[in-house]
C-alpha cells in the first residue's frame, strides 16, 4: 500500500513538473498571437491586415499568471470574452493546425500589465464582435485587448482597410461579408488587428510556444 502510495504521489509531482515546464518562459501579461489560417475568416482577415512577412496573425490573447496557474483573457466567436484555462486555450489552436507566437511588452510599458489584466477581467461576460465595428457592447479580439490596455496608450486605434493589397479593390470576402448583414464596408472606421497590435515598437517577440 505504501509502495502504491508513493508512485501515486510521484506521478502527481511529475504532472506537476510538466504543466510548469510547459509554460516555461510565458510571462504574466504576455500577449500569445495566433497565427492565421489561409482561407475563410482567417485568411481574410490576414489578407487586408498583415504588415511583415514574418507576422501573419488572426487572434490575440493576454496570459493572466495566478499562483502556478495559466489562464488566457480573450474574445472568441465561441464563448464571447472570456478567461480561459491556457491549456484549453493552446489546445485548442493545435487542434486547428495553428501556431501561437508570445510576445511581451518591453520594460518601460511592464507597468501597465497589472491595471490590464484588471481590465481584461472586467471586460469578461462580454458577448463577441461579430460584426468588427467597435461597440461599447460587444468586442472582438484585439479590441478587447487594445480596450484591455487603452488606460497607458498602449496600442492605438487606426483606419481600417479591407483592400485586397494585390488588387487594390476591397476583399472579395469581406464584400459579401458585410453585404449578408446589410452593413456598408467599414473602410476608413477606426478599429484594429491583431497583425497590427503585432507591429507595435512597444512589444517585442519572444518565442514560438511548443
Amino acid at each position: 500500500m505504501k509502495l502504491k502510495l508513493f508512485f501515486v504521489g510521484l506521478c502527481l509531482i511529475i504532472v506537476s513538473c510538466a504543466s510548469h515546464v510547459k509554460y516555461k518562459g510565458v510571462e504574466n501579461g504576455d500577449l500569445l498571437f495566433v497565427t492565421a489560417q489561409q482561407e475563410g475568416l482567417s485568411g481574410a482577415i490576414n489578407n487586408v491586415t498583415q504588415k511583415e512577412e514574418s507576422a501573419n496573425y488572426d487572434h490575440i490573447g493576454l496570459v493572466e499568471k495566478d499562483g502556478k496557474d495559466y489562464f488566457v483573457l480573450h474574445a472568441a466567436p465561441r464563448g464571447g470574452s472570456q478567461r480561459q484555462a491556457m491549456s484549453d486555450f493552446v489546445k485548442e489552436q493545435k487542434q486547428k493546425g495553428q501556431h501561437i507566437v508570445v510576445y511581451r511588452l518591453k520594460n518601460p510599458f511592464q507597468k501597465s500589465i497589472p491595471y490590464a489584466i484588471e481590465q481584461a477581467n472586467s471586460l469578461v461576460g462580454k458577448p463577441y464582435n461579430f460584426d468588427y465595428i467597435l461597440s461599447e457592447n460587444a468586442y472582438y479580439c484585439s479590441d478587447f485587448i487594445e480596450r484591455s490596455f487603452r488606460k497607458d496608450d498602449i496600442f492605438k486605434l487606426e483606419p481600417m482597410t479591407f483592400v485586397d493589397p494585390k488588387t487594390g479593390v476591397t476583399n472579395v470576402f469581406w464584400k459579401d461579408f458585410y453585404q449578408k448583414k446589410n452593413l456598408e464596408v467599414p473602410e476608413g472606421k477606426l478599429g484594429c488587428n491583431p497583425n497590427g497590435l503585432a507591429a507595435s515598437e512597444k512589444l517585442e517577440r519572444i518565442k514560438i510556444l511548443d
